[in-house]
């Protein structure tokens, strides 16, 4: 199974902007559709960004539209989320994840492999 490990969250100030980065082992992420999910505190987890096995098409959440920035890597076998103009509103746990599936899945249960999740908070 592929693992995945997050990194590049801290803390920002609002208007500022932060990339994250998921390290994948064991496997290429090539062979996945990628994305991120986010929890903020006292919410649940919800879908942030997606790109599906061939890299082809994106989705992303509406509030995050315009701002966040999904990529990937593959001589690197990592993927990146750029997050720009950050609002105190997005700060919360983030996860990468990945799934073999084709296609792309805005739900929890759309996704196999999680990371450990990254904080990032933004500040007023």
């Amino acid at each position: 199974q592929v693992q995945l490990v997050e990194s590049g969250g801290g803390m920002v100030q609002a208007g500022g902007s932060l990339r994250l980065s998921c390290a994948a082992s064991g496997r290429a992420l090539s062979n996945y559709r990628t994305g991120w999910f986010r929890q903020a505190p006292g919410k649940d987890r919800e879908f942030v960004v997606a790109i599906n096995r061939s890299g082809g098409s994106t989705f992303s959440a509406d509030s995050v539209k315009g701002r966040f920035i999904l990529s990937r890597d593959i001589v690197k076998n990592t993927m990146y989320l750029q997050m720009n103009s950050l609002k105190p509103e997005d700060t919360a746990v983030y996860y990468c994840v990945a799934d073999q599936r084709f296609g792309v899945s805005r739900l929890q249960a759309g996704w196999e492999y999680w990371g450990q999740g990254i904080q990032v908070t933004v500040s007023s």
